[in-house]
């Protein structure tokens, strides 16, 4: 389900004489400004921020029109990032600025819409050089002043794929580790020898010395690599990378296709693009938030962590612990929870999580969560049957045997299970019996 998003800026943002001016949309204020200051590094930044508004304006499964819909960005201490999912939900890409990477003060925080319209994208394209660029994001004092200018507005869908997205993505890549890191000069080679956009296959990338070698199978150590084509966005920022690190979920030969993430690191800045196991899969269907979403008891443990969380870079879960009474394995429950809401999302170089807030109302991902509506109908419903480790759900006319497996998943005899085996989430017979076998197990 689609909402009709306003994106209201005071003016456009624009690449004037006195620096780089990103307007900003609502979040923690109308207008929120969060930084002016400096880019150490103004061409990789200006690269950096392209690359985050080309995937957001980019559909990579079958291409249509482009899509219209504006990066996020979260300013925190320490912390600039910028946000966005492609058209088809299928690639998150995020560009982290750290403090290396700037010269100045963020003086607010919050997360909201940034307005990279197609003048700004241009002169981006065309920023050179090593002298600094100064940033300002959120409407300047002079434009506060003047609040009754012109308004810029544009009305477009704010897709509700892109909360589900979020809420997927910091649960998947929580389970990712370093997979390869290669110098920048062997990630171009890379890079340049992959296959087009239009190609579709799912390759294994497997580190040989200095650099990677593809392969059309899995095996230990490798890292899928589906629809190649989609890493293109990183081709900008080349030039200016120290390196290429590789993060996925362990591989062993035989694996589904996976996801895995794809980081070019300056020093001063890093530009990430997280990729679906497969180019015609978004990230809103992969059911992996399903379980932290279906949590009863868990949700009051996420209230009150969420209520300690204070825009940190990175979030310490033993800081949090002692402080909300809770063991660290609750406090990570409870951050999977407030992930879904959009709350936090998950930093994979960094192996922390990083506070955000998303301009969605609270509960959303759940409403629009077919399997897990479907499952919350059954438990009501009376419809689950216990049997020891397993279970009979009846739905509708059919009876459907839930198994459990001795590392904690099920299976089960209907269509969703058959067609995916497990891959994309648990379906809903399997999420209503977790939910009434084992309410404490569902939000971890």
């Amino acid at each position: 389900m689609n909402a009709v998003q306003t994106y209201r800026y005071l003016q456009p943002s624009a690449l004037r004489a006195a620096g780089l001016d990103l307007q900003t949309c609502g979040g923690p204020a109308a207008n929120p400004r969060f930084f002016s200051g400096f880019l150490t590094t103004p061409a990789a930044a200006a690269a950096g921020l392209l690359a985050v508004a080309e995937v957001a304006r980019t559909r990579y499964h079958q291409p249509v029109s482009p899509a219209s819909l504006d990066p996020v960005v979260t300013g925190s201490r320490a912390r600039l990032r910028f946000e966005s999912f492609s058209g088809c939900c299928g690639v998150y890409a995020r560009m982290d600025v750290g403090p290396a990477g700037f010269d100045g003060e963020i003086v607010g925080h919050g997360t909201t819409n940034v307005d990279v319209n197609p003048p700004l994208r241009e002169a981006l394209a065309r920023v050179g050089g090593i002298e600094p660029l100064h940033l300002a994001v959120g409407p300047d004092d002079l434009t506060v002043s003047t609040m009754d200018g012109a308004v810029v507005e544009r009305k477009v869908p704010l897709p509700g794929r892109w909360l589900r997205g979020f809420a997927e993505v910091q649960v998947l890549t929580a389970g990712f580790e370093p997979r390869a890191e290669i110098p920048a000069a062997e990630a171009a080679t890379f890079l340049r020898r992959l296959p087009g956009a239009s190609d579709r296959s799912v390759l294994w990338a497997v580190p040989a010395g200095r650099t990677l070698r593809l392969t059309s199978r899995p095996a230990p150590g490798a890292v899928c690599l589906a629809g190649a084509g989609r890493l293109a966005a990183l081709r900008g920022l080349l030039r200016h990378a120290h390196t290429l690190r590789v993060y996925g979920p362990t591989a062993r030969a035989g694996s589904p296709a996976l996801p895995s993430m794809w980081e070019l690191d300056t020093g001063s800045l890093r530009l990430s693009l997280t990729l679906s196991p497969e180019p015609y899969r978004g990230f809103s269907g992969e059911g992996a938030a399903l379980l932290a979403l279906a949590g009863d008891d868990v949700i009051d443990d996420a209230e009150l962590v969420g209520g300690l969380l204070s825009w940190d870079p990175t979030i310490d879960v033993a800081a949090l612990a002692d402080p909300a009474g809770l063991s660290d394995d609750r406090v990570r429950a409870a951050l999977a929870q407030l992930g879904t809401a959009g709350r936090v999302g998950y930093d994979v170089a960094e192996a922390a999580y990083f506070h955000r807030v998303m301009p969605y109302d609270a509960g959303r991902a759940e409403r629009d969560n077919p399997r897990l509506v479907g499952a919350r109908t059954l438990v009501e419903q009376g419809a689950v049957r216990p049997d020891g480790e397993h279970a009979t759900v009846r739905s509708g006319d059919e009876d459907y045997r839930v198994r459990r497996l001795p590392d904690g998943s099920h299976t089960c005899t209907c269509r969703w299970w058959a067609k995916h085996q497990g891959q994309r989430g648990p379906c809903k017979h399997a999420l209503a019996v977790a939910m009434v076998a084992a309410p404490a197990e569902v939000g971890v």
